[in-house]
């Protein structure tokens, strides 16, 4: 084992996976961290996709008003449960796609998954709200948005 216990813990406050998930991607990657991250990073990936065809009839609205007041936008997220609704991560990953939807103006919901997230431009929007998804363990769908600007 070339790695430590911290770096277990490390990795799964990071990326907020199991113990277990951590411990084995370590292995995995012979104690390179990054590597592990990123074995963790597909691991959520794959488990969104395996959530597909489940239905989604709960969400979130996140708004946002940019600090000069003239820009804002509505993004409505939905998820399985109103348990994961009302999650604080999920939230909070809404209102950051609430700002993205501000600051980089798309017009449709795949242009907007495809953007590199202003927060870590090393993902895109899909990979972030795939990442949520994968590590709590539900169907998440960026349904709408729409974005305000005074005189438009």
């Amino acid at each position: 084992m070339s790695f430590s216990v911290a770096d277990v813990k490390k990795l799964r406050e990071e990326t907020g996976a199991g113990m277990m998930d951590c411990k084995k991607a370590l292995d995995a990657a012979k104690g390179n961290y990054e590597e592990a991250k990123e074995i963790v990073r597909q691991k959520g990936l794959a488990r969104a996709e395996k959530k597909a065809d489940r239905e989604t009839k709960e969400g979130y609205i996140a708004s946002y008003v940019h600090a000069t007041g003239k820009t804002a936008s509505l993004v409505e997220i939905l998820c399985e449960t109103d348990f994961v609704a009302r999650n604080e991560e999920f939230q909070a990953m809404a209102k950051g796609l609430a700002m993205q939807v501000v600051a980089m103006s798309p017009e449709t919901v795949e242009e907007l998954l495809a953007q590199d997230y202003i927060k870590n431009p090393e993902m895109t929007v899909e990979d972030v709200v795939k990442g949520l998804s994968g590590k709590i363990g539900e169907k998440f769908v960026v349904s709408r948005f729409t974005r305000y600007a005074v005189g438009e």
